[in-house]
This record gives C-alpha cells, sequence and structure tokens, in this order.
C-alpha cells in the first residue's frame, strides 16, 4: 500500500529580510515521513493559493505546525495588541477553516504548538497572550541561548486524565516533554478537550469531544527526534495509522479508538 499524503503546514519566511518564502521545518518532514510512514507535502499557508476543499482532497491528513507568529487575535475575538506578538493572517485563514472542515469530515489531524492553538481557536477558544506573566505559570518559551539540543531539552512533567486517550496512547499518566510557546489556551473552544496539563496548569494536551475522526492536539513539540522519543513515536504513529485508514477508504478513526 502506498503511503498516505500527509499536509504539513508551511509558514511565511523572509530569507536575508527580502526573498519570501513558504517554510517547514526539517523535524516535521522527517516525523511525517520516518514515523508516521507517510508521504510528507509542504502547503504554502497562503488562501491565494490553496483551497479548503483542494487540500481535503489531496490530503489523507494534516499536521498543523508550530511557527514563530501567532493566530492574530481578532480571530478569538480580542484586539490584537504588542503583547500578542507577530502574526500571520494567511496562515490563519488557512488553517482555522481546515481544522473545522477535517473535524467535520472525520479526516486526521495532529496540531503542534502554533496548531494547537489553531486548533483551539478554531473551535471558538481563545489565548493568553504570554503565558509567563500570569500568576502562578512558569516561563514556557524557548530558551534565548544554547543549541538545539538544549533548547528542545524536556522540561517538564504532563500529566493525563486517567483512562483518556493520551493515557491509553502513551501508556502513562505522565510524562516529560520540551516546551517553546509564549501563549497557551485561555478558555477552551467548544468541544475541545482539555486531556493533559503542566505543573503549572497549563493546558497541553487536547482532543475535539464527538468528533468523528483523530483530532490529538498538543502543546510542546513531538517533532523534535520523533523516532527516538518514547513520548513523540506513539504519537506520530497513531496519527499515521489514521491517515492510512482515511486514504484506504475515508475511513475516520475516532479519539476513542487511539491506544
Amino acid at each position: 500500500m502506498s503511503r498516505p499524503v500527509i499536509g504539513i503546514i508551511g509558514n511565511h519566511h523572509l530569507i536575508n529580510d527580502q526573498y519570501a518564502t513558504h517554510a517547514g521545518g526539517v523535524m516535521n518532514t522527517q516525523a511525517v515521513a520516518e514515523v508516521s510512514d507517510g508521504v510528507p507535502l509542504l502547503i504554502p499557508a497562503d488562501p491565494r493559493f490553496v483551497s479548503t476543499n483542494e487540500l481535503l482532497e489531496i490530503c489523507a491528513g494534516f499536521l498543523f505546525t508550530g511557527g514563530r507568529p501567532n493566530v492574530h487575535a481578532e480571530e478569538y475575538g480580542e484586539d490584537h495588541t504588542e503583547a500578542h506578538g507577530a502574526h500571520d493572517r494567511a496562515r490563519d485563514a488557512v488553517a482555522l477553516p481546515l481544522v473545522r472542515a477535517c473535524v467535520e469530515r472525520g479526516q486526521p489531524f495532529l496540531g503542534v504548538c502554533r496548531g494547537f492553538q489553531e486548533v483551539n481557536v478554531a473551535m471558538g477558544g481563545s489565548l493568553y497572550p504570554e503565558i509567563r506573566d500570569l500568576p502562578g505559570r512558569m516561563n514556557h518559551r524557548m530558551p534565548p541561548d544554547g543549541t538545539i539540543e538544549e533548547k528542545f531539552a524536556l522540561r517538564h512533567k504532563v500529566s493525563f486524565t486517567e483512562g483518556g486517550p493520551f493515557h491509553r496512547l502513551m501508556g502513562a499518566r505522565e510524562v516529560m516533554t520540551n516546551t517553546l510557546h509564549g501563549q497557551g489556551i485561555k478558555r477552551p473552544g467548544a468541544r475541545v478537550v482539555i486531556d493533559g496539563t503542566a505543573p503549572d496548569g497549563t493546558p497541553e494536551a487536547i482532543y475535539i469531544d464527538g468528533a468523528p475522526g483523530f483530532t490529538l492536539s498538543v502543546q510542546w513539540h513531538p517533532e523534535y527526534r520523533a523516532s527516538e522519543d518514547p513520548v513523540s513515536r506513539p504519537l506520530f504513529r497513531a496519527f499515521g495509522d489514521a491517515a492510512r485508514a482515511w486514504a484506504a477508504g475515508r475511513r475516520p478513526v475516532p479519539v476513542g479508538a487511539v491506544a
């Protein structure tokens, strides 16, 4: 059986601060190809070039990746301020309707970091502009200095709901993860179930209640060394299994079947 095509949502990027590109991290491509066993397809996140319906037909599943720009605050009914950081309205215009379409159809997706936040906003939720400014919260941002290994080092525990899909998938109630984000969930969207939290209460793992297909999303970056990490590997494998089922006959894999 041929590998399923998995769309990887790209990010706008300037080379030498001049030449506009659509870029995607090699870590994402590698995780999709080697762990999910899919054909990675980088999607230019700009509605001038792609439509939701076209993407749904071409791809069996979608990886909503991380990215430095944040979801624009207007997407969740707030005024954009400097505290909300950089944004990418073109990516918002591609990703948010695509999330909603996948939820409705049962087409699988995996949300990561910004992608995790996109899923929440797409379902009507909101975001805090800066987690570390909240009382009692830790600094979840990427360390400003150090090697890639140091930036993606495991930094805190995530605790899952007893018997929930993440607990069943990981075979553990607690795991260690990296953390490289500034924003986080403020108000969960409709049907968004928080299934895992950091020690400070920050939501770290979600799924969509009642969705017919695979809708797991995480706030950390499981794409880093995904084939070696005992937390990342089952997540990307389960996502790949769901994409294969969809490619084989548009058969949704419910969250409840993830184990």
